[in-house]
């Protein structure tokens, strides 16, 4: 449960937006949030535990992996990840997946206000250290609180710089 339905309340300044359940696995199907009538923000259910059918969680995971390599206005997929967690088997893979794929994709790290700072920077920077076991360099990533704001800015800021990206190149 990395925080994905708190983080996108946050991201929108609504409390109720997306809905937040202690128990991981209650994003069941697609959910489409228009941010400024720039872009769309597409929560996907989670790859990770939840307490559903192994069916149940397959065919989730097929729908998801469905959704990246089918939608061709896709730009960018961010990778939720708990900062205060060693990197998980299932997120690597899925990382691992993402760039076999040539799916492009940021890393956000959540739940910061969890650890103190000192723990923190040390599990984030042996996370990205597993990462370069594999990779030769590593995607853009945030470290994001949902309960105190920490890194939200940074995650729209550079949203947005992709959108504005992605509408100059179909300008020209």
């Amino acid at each position: 449960n990395v925080g994905k339905s708190s983080l996108i309340n946050r991201m929108f300044g609504r409390k109720e937006l997306a809905y937040v359940s202690k128990q991981p696995g209650k994003t069941q199907s697609i959910n489409y949030y228009k941010v400024e009538e720039k872009c769309y923000i597409v929560d996907l259910p989670g790859f990770g535990y939840a307490r559903q059918s192994r069916k149940q969680r397959s065919g989730w995971d097929q729908m998801v992996r469905n959704y990246f390599l089918e939608r061709n206005t896709l730009t960018c997929v961010f990778v939720l990840i708990d900062s205060n967690i060693p990197l998980q088997k299932i997120d690597r893979e899925f990382i691992n997946w993402l760039g076999e794929n040539e799916i492009p994709f940021a890393l956000i790290f959540t739940k910061s206000d969890k650890s103190k700072s000192q723990f923190l920077e040390k599990n984030i920077d042996g996370i990205r250290q597993t990462l370069l076991e594999e990779w030769e360099f590593l995607p853009p990533d945030f470290v994001t609180s949902s309960a105190n704001g920490a890194g939200i800015e940074k995650v729209l800021e550079y949203l947005f710089n992709l959108v504005d990206d992605l509408n100059e190149d179909e300008g020209k």
